[in-house]
């Protein structure tokens, strides 16, 4: 058997971590086995359903590099399949045509609700004498004996007694398929042989295994992992980090990151911490995932994070910094900046955790002139300071080169004029990059050379 696998999300909403996991789960799945990974975007739903919504959807799996085999399938666009296997479904005695008014099946579903039964209509009685003024939905007539078994790769062998299953609605009044019959049609019309899903799709997935069963199909194997939860244990949200994919990019994740993150949050392989998408899929066989809930931790995504920054050559690093700060208009990139993060990389890859943060670090290196200060450093720029400043500025012509000859002229100067190296490094650092915090001064200075270090003085202190 030929594994195939699907994500199918609903277009009510962006690509969440949650979903972005399911596809992934799929993805390696699929990959492993040498199958095909697919995509199918449930929009039957069109009051909640929206265009936009769909374009951050496939942005999201684009940028992940999970895009399917092949072209997305459209649900909305199946709809004349699904009437077919409706009428086929109704035609064989599986489903019946349910004719009561909305507010007599409030009525029934209370009366089964008191009782501790599901909901069953008297119209699946061939026999009833009803009213049939009403526009019907169409109902799965479910067994009422025996068990519907299921033997989930994660949750093992789970069960339900039949006579707990409710008469589900499959075509509403209005002709269009739910969600229950749309599903099985197009995993069925797919091909799909495996369904990987959240484990809240479980009670679902009994439902839908009588469909399966009134159609005479073979159902998939369905694997239902564990949802996501916050750091706290409680329901994955916006304040636990539950915003869409494309944020994360934009804060300058990378996506071999994120979903090194995401295949370990419920998912492991010994004690690998860090692997690649490739890496991944030749180790996700379906076993190794957890059956209790994932929990969603943003710091340990940084961490992750930060791996994978440190592993980004020179080269493309520089592109990427480019890239973010193309869009600071007025300014022109130094055309020595290369050489001056060259001289400064591995100092700031210990500083920095995204693309974003290490590029909003290094105004110093990517332009000439002087810095913009940061508030809080504004006022160790003073009148004194700015004195000693100028007088180092003088005497940087007659520095030698070398970086040790040169920190030990430095330091022999600072001595003669009784100062300290602190008394000249916070106001020098400050006047060079805007920042308290930065680089060892002589690093910078090598970085920078003397005349752009001369310049940015002069532009502070006058």
């Amino acid at each position: 058997m030929k594994v195939i696998t699907r994500f199918a999300p609903s277009p009510t909403g962006y690509l969440h971590v949650g979903g972005a996991r399911t596809a992934l789960f799929n993805y390696l799945f699929a990959k492993h086995y040498g199958g095909r990974y697919l995509l199918r975007i449930e929009d039957t739903d069109k009051q909640r359903s929206t265009d936009k919504a769909v374009e951050a959807i496939f942005e999201g799996l684009h940028w992940l590099g999970l895009n399917g085999d092949e072209p997305a399938v459209y649900q909305s666009r199946q709809i004349d399949r699904h009437r077919q296997i409706a009428t086929k479904l109704s035609s064989s005695g599986y489903a019946y045509y349910c004719y009561l008014s909305q507010e007599e099946t409030k009525i029934y579903r209370e009366k089964y609700k008191q009782e501790g039964k599901p909901f069953r209509s008297p119209w699946r009685n061939p026999d009833y004498d009803g009213d049939k003024n009403q526009k019907p939905v169409l109902r799965l007539r479910m067994p009422v004996d025996n068990d519907t078994i299921i033997k989930d790769l994660v949750q093992g062998e789970v069960k339900i007694a039949n006579e707990q299953l409710d008469d589900l609605i499959l075509m509403r009044s209005d002709g269009t398929p739910t969600y229950m019959l749309a599903v099985v049609v197009d995993d069925h019309d797919m091909g799909i042989t495996h369904i990987i899903r959240g484990d809240d799709h479980l009670n679902n997935a009994f439902r839908q295994t009588k469909i399966y069963d009134a159609l005479h199909w073979q159902p998939p194997i369905f694997a239902h992992i564990p949802l996501i939860h916050g750091a706290d244990g409680n329901k994955l949200s916006k304040r636990h980090g539950a915003i869409s994919v494309d944020a994360y990019k934009d804060m300058g994740f990378y996506s071999e990151a994120m979903n090194n993150y995401l295949a370990r949050l419920g998912w492991s392989h010994g004690n690998d911490e860090y692997f690649s998408l490739k890496q991944a899929s030749l180790w996700f066989d379906g076993t190794s995932i957890g059956r209790s809930p994932a929990r969603f931790d943003i710091q340990k995504l940084v961490s992750i994070n930060a791996y994978w920054l440190k592993n980004q050559s020179p080269k493309n690093l520089k592109n990427q910094i480019k890239t973010h700060n193309q869009q600071k208009k007025g300014k022109q990139i130094s055309s020595e900046f290369e050489k001056r993060l060259d001289k400064l990389f591995q100092h700031l890859l210990e500083r920095a955790s995204t693309i974003t943060e290490l590029s909003s670090q290094i105004d110093y290196l990517l332009y000439d002139g002087a810095p913009k200060i940061e508030p809080e450093a504004k006022e160790f720029i003073t009148k004194e300071s700015c004195t000693l400043l100028e007088s180092f500025s003088y005497i940087l012509d007659e520095t030698p080169l070398t970086p040790e000859l040169f920190q030990n002229f430095v330091n022999n100067w600072l001595s003669e004029q009784g100062l300290k190296m602190k008394d000249l490094g916070i106001p020098l650092r400050i006047a060079l990059t805007g920042s308290k915090s930065a680089p060892s001064i002589f690093d910078l200075i090598q970085s920078l050379g003397f005349d752009e270090v001369k310049l940015r003085i002069d532009q502070i202190c006058n």
